[in-house]
């Protein structure tokens, strides 16, 4: 079912109760109502702009230099079995296990020579989703997620929709921390490869009309007295938000039809590939074309290649995610949207240069690739350069902070926007970086 849990979320390696109501509609809503879509945009000085991301988030850390920065004359031990081959635009070239990718690289670019300084799959997590680095490993949010701050300054793009929804189910360290439970992400938690997929409790049960829930919606306000309950991480306030969101998405169709994945031609479906991450991509596309303004894919937890790095990619990770690419880039272009959606592609670091002795890889953050397509950016480009053997950047070093600041400009939304936690501290939207001059000049 839909999912409200509050806690933490598993990461890689290392009467009518109001229940009762969110479980008859959907609970992790990112934001949906227009009064609230009106508070951000005062907050943000947003505009009514269409822009939207698609995230894809390789979890674990996908091996830079077995997809994006090859370094064919470097030792065995680091080198590794894949060679690079060229794409369209002159003199960039990428792996050969990203072949789809190669044959529309005027539409990509990649920033080879971004870095930061944790190896920790929580910490790394965190650093690249949230921009602020955590000071001990941690399974849950210490800082909001990129989607959760887009939810509160942005809001939807369409009243009625989610502004933020994790696919096909909720990431670890992607919710809302101290911003609150109602920027949390909407999640469908299932698979929309599957044939009979449909998003759990978006449907009000048969036995349930729309005016028995405004009915029940009502007494809720009259029990309110009864909700204050003892919560320690302050999100009994964002509670409200949900039950207000949820009632409004149960009760119109236009979720129900941007879900709707089998309405696509299969012939569509097959470009993206019949897998659960192609059909996310392209559930993705159907949401921010109806209107979702943030979308975080999971790209399969099978990035943390510590064994076995070669085989894991050439015959499981890389084809479904270089199809997926393919397939959700080329649609974008072909309806005209590449300027108003970005995608982005990262993990939470890279891996060791040094091929172990299980032929596989492990963390690394010194160097990692990120790759962007759209948003308005200007591609066709391989951005920075990394030593001999890929371990650092020897030219355009770009932080955590720079990757989402580009993120952010893309979406219109100031990065150095003031939020307050708990405590009433200050914490801009980001405390360090500043748009990548290759991509947005």
């Amino acid at each position: 079912m839909l999912d409200f849990t509050l806690g933490s979320t598993t990461t890689p390696c290392d009467g009518v109760s109001r229940r009762s109501f969110l479980r008859a509609g959907s609970l992790a809503i990112g934001g949906v109502s227009l009064a609230g879509m009106l508070e951000r945009q005062a907050l943000a000085g947003a505009t009514t702009s269409r822009k939207s991301v698609i995230l894809i988030w390789q979890a674990g850390g996908p091996s830079h230099l077995d997809m994006y920065d090859l370094k064919p004359t470097a030792p065995a031990e680091y080198r590794g079995e894949f060679k690079p081959i060229p794409t369209n635009v002159p003199g960039v070239e990428i792996g050969e296990h990203c072949s789809l990718q190669a044959k529309i690289w005027d539409k990509l670019a990649v920033v080879r020579s971004a870095f930061h300084t944790n190896a920790g799959h929580g910490m790394g997590s965190q650093w690249m989703l949230t921009g602020y680095q955590p000071t001990i490993e941690v399974s849950d949010n210490i800082y909001p997620a990129c989607g959760s701050v887009v939810a509160k300054l942005k809001g939807p793009n369409e009243p009625g929709l989610p502004a933020y929804v994790n696919l096909p189910s909720r990431i670890g360290l992607g919710k809302a921390a101290y911003l609150g439970a109602a920027y949390n992400p909407f999640a469908p938690d299932s698979n929309p490869d599957d044939q009979g997929f449909q998003v759990r409790n978006l449907r009000l049960p048969g036995r349930v009309d729309v005016n028995r829930l405004e009915r029940r919606q009502q007494l809720l306000g009259q029990v309110d007295s009864l909700k204050r309950e003892v919560d320690a991480k302050g999100d009994i306030g964002g509670l409200d938000q949900f039950y207000r969101d949820a009632f409004e998405m149960v009760t119109n169709e236009k979720a129900l039809r941007a879900f709707d994945i089998h309405k696509e031609d299969p012939r569509l479906r097959e470009k993206y590939g019949r897998n659960d991450l192609g059909q996310s991509c392209l559930l993705a596309r159907r949401l921010v074309e109806s209107g979702v303004s943030y979308i975080t894919v999971q790209a399969g937890g099978g990035w943390d290649t510590h064994g076995d790095n070669f085989a894991q990619l050439k015959n499981n990770l890389l084809p479904k995610f270089d199809r997926a690419v393919y397939g959700l880039v080329s649609d974008l272009y072909d309806r005209g949207l590449q300027n108003d959606v970005l995608v982005m592609a990262m993990g939470e670091f890279g891996r060791t240069p040094r091929i172990n002795g299980g032929s596989g890889r492990d963390h690394w953050p010194g160097a990692m690739s990120v790759l962007f397509a759209g948003g308005g950016l200007k591609m066709g480009q391989a951005i920075g350069t990394t030593d001999s053997k890929a371990e650092y950047p020897t030219s355009k070093p770009y932080t955590p902070g720079c990757i989402l600041s580009t993120m952010y400009h893309s979406l219109g939304i100031d990065h150095h926007h003031v939020f307050h936690d708990q405590a009433k501290r200050p914490l801009p939207v980001l405390s360090e970086g500043n748009p990548i001059a290759e991509l947005v000049g």
